[in-house]
């Protein structure tokens, strides 16, 4: 590496840092201010208020990554237009190609970092919170956050579930092993799926298989098409409601989504949130493309406060195109894969255009 690049390097990591400080510093600030009464109402101990901010923390890093990254791209490379270095190396016969391939690296990274990050320490880091707030601060049940292959105990029964889609009220596969005191098998249940109706899981395809407790043999099996089913759960305690995705990563989701779609249930928002794990991480790259031409056309007349607000523009320009594009694929409006990449395709090919337009 040589001297310059490393000079670059430096300037960028310097800044990018600085601006990932500041921006995690402001959304926990506001988050704290946003979650503290339900904290002093519950009058909860001390130390839930910062696990619960740490686990958040992955999270906010995630989310403001892209936008440290334009600012870096952006105020290194206009700042070293503002001071005339930009244009002493490439006096020294250095070309715009190799200026900004540095820093195209570095991002290129940074994005990889950020798809693990997404990948492993986010899901872990939101549901944590999530249980923080809703089962220690606030003194709501547990719930149970697994979706598919879903064992548990309810009272005298062992209940297994092959999926369950809780924003449904629905679970599919379900078989129920009633016990007596002595854990004798008395009743197998088995239903195709069921419905959560008027406070019950009602079943329309089941099959009840009584047995003997002393001999364990089969004594009766009945087959009916209406049944009520002896769980006590009611689809909030699944804790599957629509908004819990973001505690699901990219294999999950992929899983999950297939899973449902053997089941012939609908999949559409699962998947462009499958896609939308592997789309958000790149955006960090594209932030680069894009920030780089606008530093090299307008960073002569740029102070810091207008070079942080123009960068915290096209940020914002860039999360509500991304967010309406993924409405739409929530919709089923545009295909999940589109819904996903369409933000990130349209801003690259934008950076790309511009910075071919600049002149070297």
């Amino acid at each position: 590496m040589t001297l310059i690049n490393r000079y670059i390097l430096g300037t960028f990591i310097k800044i990018t840092s600085l601006s990932l400080a500041a921006f995690v510093g402001i959304y926990l600030l506001v988050d704290f201010f946003e979650k503290v009464d339900d904290f002093l109402e519950h009058q909860a101990a001390a130390k839930y208020y910062f696990t619960y901010f740490a686990c958040k923390t992955p999270l906010i890093v995630s989310q403001v990554l892209p936008l440290t990254i334009l600012m870096g791209v952006f105020l290194t490379l206009g700042g070293l237009t503002k001071s005339n270095e930009l244009t002493a190396i490439r006096a020294g016969g250095i070309s715009l190609f190799k200026i900004i391939t540095p820093l195209i690296i570095a991002a290129t990274l940074l994005s990889g970092a950020n798809f693990l990050l997404n990948e492993y320490l986010v899901p872990a880091g939101t549901r944590t919170a999530n249980h923080i707030l809703k089962t220690e601060v606030k003194g709501k049940a547990t719930t149970l956050t697994k979706r598919d292959n879903v064992w548990f105990r309810d009272n005298d029964t062992i209940c297994h579930i092959n999926l369950v889609v809780a924003e449904k009220k629905t679970l599919h596969g379900v078989s129920l092993y009633q016990f007596d005191q002595q854990l004798q098998i008395t009743t197998r249940i088995d239903a195709a799926d069921a419905i959560y109706r008027d406070g019950h899981w009602v079943s329309t395809s089941a099959t009840m298989r009584q047995f003997s407790t002393t001999t364990q043999q089969l004594t009766a099996e009945n087959k009916t098409t209406q049944l009520v089913l002896p769980l006590s759960k009611t689809p909030e305690d699944f804790g599957t409601t629509t908004g819990k995705n973001d505690e699901l990563n990219f294999a999950q989701l992929r899983h999950l989504s297939r899973r449902m779609q053997q089941e012939g249930l609908e999949v559409t928002r699962y998947r462009v949130d499958m896609f939308s794990r592997l789309a958000t991480p790149l955006a960090c790259l594209v932030m680069a493309f894009v920030a780089i031409p606008f530093a090299l056309q307008k960073s002569r007349n740029v102070n810091l406060a207008l070079g942080i607000s123009i960068s915290v523009l096209i940020g914002v320009a860039f999360f509500i195109v991304q967010s309406t594009l993924i409405a739409l694929g929530y919709s089923g409006t545009l295909p999940p894969f589109v819904s996903a990449w369409s933000a990130n395709i349209v801003f690259l090919l934008l950076g790309l255009f511009l910075i071919l337009s600049t002149r070297d």
